[in-house]
């Protein structure tokens, strides 16, 4: 195993009284949050969501990622169980730093992607085989996963991890975040389609 887990607690929040677990990669020392609630055993709600400052803490509409946090949270709290795996993967992989530096290149008329690959990036450099990790860890082998992007379902199948069901999570686009959705789904084949 490449991962160890580090501390766990209750997470009182608006929806419920979720557990929170932390798990630590032992070489890269990333840690990776679990939000968990109700029991786990049979094919439960996940969502896996990458840390995102802007979007889940400072409420930027430039993306949908807190729009998809609170939906996922909100959703496995209504359903009584179910858990968020929430990633150490900034920008789609590329760090805070340089997720800013591709904002910036977007405020000049580059596309998310085109940003990226500016950088010298790939267009999305996240990597999911720690989830396997963390859902063998909690004895988890296959989940209802709550996901627009098909990576994360493939992801999970290459780490031996069975995706029962792929439940859309489609938040309405604004008028700043119509263009970097519109590219999720033409160029990086996400599914925003209820």
């Amino acid at each position: 195993m490449n991962i160890e887990l580090v501390a766990k607690a209750k997470l009182p929040t608006i929806w419920a009284e979720f557990s929170i677990s932390v798990f630590r990669e032992i070489e890269s020392k990333k840690e990776h949050s679990v939000v968990s609630l109700g029991n786990l055993e049979k094919d439960p709600l996940l969502r896996i969501h990458s840390q995102c400052l802007t979007g889940d803490t400072l409420f930027s509409l430039r993306c949908d990622c807190g729009d998809q946090l609170q939906l996922a949270l909100k959703i496995i709290a209504q359903n009584g169980k179910g858990l968020l795996i929430y990633m150490a993967q900034e920008g789609r992989g590329i760090g805070l730093g340089n997720k800013i530096k591709a904002y910036e290149l977007q405020d000049q008329g580059l596309n998310t992607i085109e940003a990226n690959e500016k950088l010298g990036f790939e267009a999305d450099q996240r990597d999911y085989s720690i989830c396997g990790e963390i859902l063998s860890e909690l004895g988890i082998n296959g989940v209802r996963l709550m996901t627009n992007n098909p990576e994360k379902v493939k992801g999970l199948g290459d780490s031996g991890i069975e995706v029962k069901e792929r439940i859309p999570l489609v938040v309405e686009p604004t008028e700043h975040n119509k263009d970097y959705l519109d590219v999720k789904e033409e160029s990086m084949g996400h599914m925003l389609k209820e």
